[in-house]
């Protein structure tokens, strides 16, 4: 790849590891995709010990995967950036400020800015935290991918100054996550990593259901979950699932709940890729309420609502198997109608040759006066 320039360069948080991110599975989607409609991807990655430690894909065969100690290494792949059709900067990216320079003074192609984190970033860049973007870069992108829709574009383009902020949704890699023949374990389980924000939530809509219920069944799992934690007894705890185990975890589940971090509750318009995974292995979900949700699974026919643990065990305990299936069909039907890898490929293709043809343009009216 050296010799040939790939289509696409990304410079992202991890792909080599799933391990305490969500990243991991949103670039393995979209990428294995991109790769299945003929682009050539060269994946730059950070070499951090503690996802060196958790690697679950060291290999990828839908791309080429590199690694970079630090800056300096980086310009290694200085050939690859300048040449490639388009460079795509993720956010949380060590030292993204310095990486989102670089690639801008580097870099012929588009160059975008890949927001799986978008109210968070928001949140920072509005308390002057600019560890891996900052509001001087963001005009500098041609293209900002955000993980939010709705109100927050029209921000990042008024405020910030992108030349244009367009949504790019996670997805779900519908040959990977399918309904699993496996024995239901838990009423209600929780997939994610442990997250300050997200914890008052977890306790008001699982583990408070749990101690009233204890005749029902409970998972958590996800790393970084602090030792002070009081678990009920029958809140079952695994440290890590890796993704090749997420079907067989959803499918175990009666239902499986969706939890959204306060800043992307705030800004709406933020769907998480773990309800695109259980909706696609067939799990029906059990969500905390956000603007734009609707969007994305209808409330009542696709995806149930909660906001206390009353509503939770309503659910739990009064929904018949029929009903529960009914959601769950209509809920598989919708992503993988509207919300596959494949569709989310299909979108970002376009929106970088939208974003190439205004570059262009903007070229011509520029030499023309």
């Amino acid at each position: 790849m050296r010799d040939t320039p790939p289509d696409i360069v990304v410079l992202g948080l991890s792909l080599s590891s799933s391990w305490g991110n969500g990243h991991a599975t949103t670039y393995r989607a979209l990428l294995r995709a991109l790769a299945e409609r003929g682009h050539r991807i060269l994946f730059l990655e950070r070499d951090a010990p503690w996802y060196a430690a958790h690697r679950d894909l060291p290999a990828p065969d839908f791309c080429r995967l590199e690694f970079y100690r630090d800056l300096s290494d980086l310009h290694a792949w200085s050939r690859a950036i300048a040449e490639a059709d388009a460079v795509i900067v993720g956010s949380f990216v060590a030292d993204g400020v310095a990486v989102g320079e670089f690639v801008q003074a580097t870099a012929r192609g588009v160059r975008a800015f890949y927001d799986i984190d978008t109210p968070v970033t928001l949140a920072r860049l509005g308390r002057g935290e600019h560890s891996y973007l900052s509001p001087d870069l963001i005009p500098g992108y041609e293209l900002y991918l955000s993980f939010t829709g709705g109100p927050t574009l029209d921000l990042l383009m008024r405020r910030y100054g992108a030349p244009a902020a367009r949504a790019l949704y996670c997805s779900v890699d519908a040959a990977a996550y399918r309904p699993m023949d496996t024995p239901l374990s838990w009423d209600l389980s929780y997939l994610g990593t442990y997250s300050p924000d997200r914890q008052p939530m977890l306790e008001r809509l699982l583990m408070e259901p749990a101690r009233r219920a204890p005749e029902l069944r409970f998972a958590v799992a996800g790393p970084q979950y602090p030792d002070d934690v009081e678990w009920p007894v029958n809140v079952q705890r695994f440290e890590h699932v890796p993704p090749a185990a997420h079907p067989a975890f959803y499918s175990a589940s009666r239902y499986t709940l969706n939890i959204t971090r306060s800043d992307m509750v705030q800004a709406g318009h933020s769907p998480s890729v773990r309800l695109f995974e259980a909706a696609a292995c067939g799990t029906p979900l059990i969500s905390d309420v956000w603007e734009g949700i609707a969007d994305v699974l209808l409330p009542g026919h696709e995806i149930i609502l909660a906001e206390d643990p009353t509503a939770v065990l309503a659910v739990l305990r009064n929904a018949s198997p029929v009903e529960r299936n009914r959601i769950a069909v209509a809920a598989r039907q919708r992503i993988l109608g509207e919300h596959t890898s494949a569709h989310r490929a299909a979108e970002l293709v376009a929106l970088l040759a939208e974003a190439r043809d205004r570059v262009r343009q903007d070229m011509e009216t520029e030499r023309a006066s």
